[in-house]
């Protein structure tokens, strides 16, 4: 009897944890909504002053030391801080469409997203995205430092047939480039290298691919016929809900490449695949790529495919910026001249 009472203690123990860490995590959520909407009245309050009585950076000075005067155990109210409240109210007041993930991000990544965004589209994307995952301030400032807006946006409208008519939208999941900063390879790796340092440094390889990605395996076997095939990296994505096989290139794209992936999907799909589970996705990532080249390849190509490029360094953000912008000026031409036909 015993022997049965101290073998499910551990259980039993790590019931109890998840009940601190829960209600832990209920007490940091209330008292981070609270100081939130703190910040936002202090940044309500001297806005309005500011317009109505000529508030000024002098006048803030002089309130911040007033507030440290009367109670020096206030922390968190300089001058630069009560600027930045101001500057978080003027940047969000009347979208209401916010207004429940304002609360939900820490202060610390707000402001991450006050210095570092320019639209309010983006501000929005980073707002999303912190309140629905959990990040630490410096996951999420790699997040937005490496233009992970900008890459999402450029791949969601590089979307192929087959990945816009999935049976659930795939837009904001993948990226039209990766970068794995983080990797120490040398020029003339193999695949199986890349391979294999991504594996080294999967903490932050996962954070790249973004949120619900989960490993099923590496080199996965496929036995068709009498022959095995390996997908150099199988994943599953939770809200997708189907398996995703990544390819790994440390060369150029090439079509004959598509031919290779769309093998293992239907295999994929015949062996693997679970019947509540959705087609299987390919994720092809190459060194580099060819946009039209691409554009051709996937024309015609049945199968839900990505084709990506990766990076060993970060991308200049201004550079991520213009693409967008070309890109959606030139997709805006190409939908105003299909119309005039």
């Amino acid at each position: 009897m015993n022997k049965i009472v101290q073998s499910s203690q551990p259980q039993q123990f790590q019931d109890v944890l998840q009940l601190i860490t829960e209600a832990k995590e209920k007490v940091w959520k209330q008292a981070n909504k609270v100081l939130i909407e703190l910040y936002w009245d202090i940044g309500r309050y001297v806005s309005q002053m500011t317009i109505e009585n000529g508030w000024g950076k002098n006048t803030v000075q002089e309130m911040a030391e007033f507030i440290l005067a009367q109670d020096p155990s206030i922390k968190g109210f300089s001058p630069r801080n009560i600027w930045r409240m101001k500057q978080f109210y003027e940047t969000y007041q009347g979208i209401e469409k916010l207004s429940a993930a304002l609360t939900e991000i820490s202060w610390s990544n707000h402001l991450h997203i006050l210095s570092k965004t320019k639209t309010i589209e983006e501000k929005e994307f980073y707002l999303t995205f912190a309140s629905q995952h959990y990040y630490s301030e410096r996951d999420f400032a790699r997040l937005i430092d490496s233009g992970t807006y900008e890459r999402t946006r450029l791949a969601d409208k590089k979307l192929s047939a087959a990945l816009t008519e999935f049976p659930i939208n795939t837009k904001g999941i993948f990226k039209d480039s990766y970068i794995f900063e983080f990797l120490e390879i040398q020029e003339h790796s193999r695949e199986h290298d890349l391979r294999k340092a991504l594996l080294r440094n999967f903490r932050k390889f996962l954070l790249e691919l973004g949120p619900d990605f989960s490993l099923i395996g590496e080199e996965y076997v496929l036995q068709v016929g009498m022959k095995d095939f390996r997908v150099d990296l199988l994943m599953h994505h939770r809200a997708l809900n189907c398996l995703v096989a990544i390819e790994l290139k440390i060369t150029d794209f090439k079509p004959e490449h598509l031919g290779k992936l769309q093998f293992y999907l239907e295999a994929l799909d015949r062996q693997t695949k679970k019947p509540h589970e959705n087609p299987s996705i390919g994720i092809l990532i190459c060194k580099t790529k060819d946009e039209e080249v691409v554009e051709y390849a996937l024309n015609r190509h049945l199968s839900p495919t990505m084709i990506a490029e990766y990076e060993t360094k970060l991308i200049n953000k201004e550079l991520l910026r213009q693409k967008v912008h070309d890109l959606t000026q030139s997709l805006a031409i190409s939908a105003s001249e299909s119309f005039d036909e």
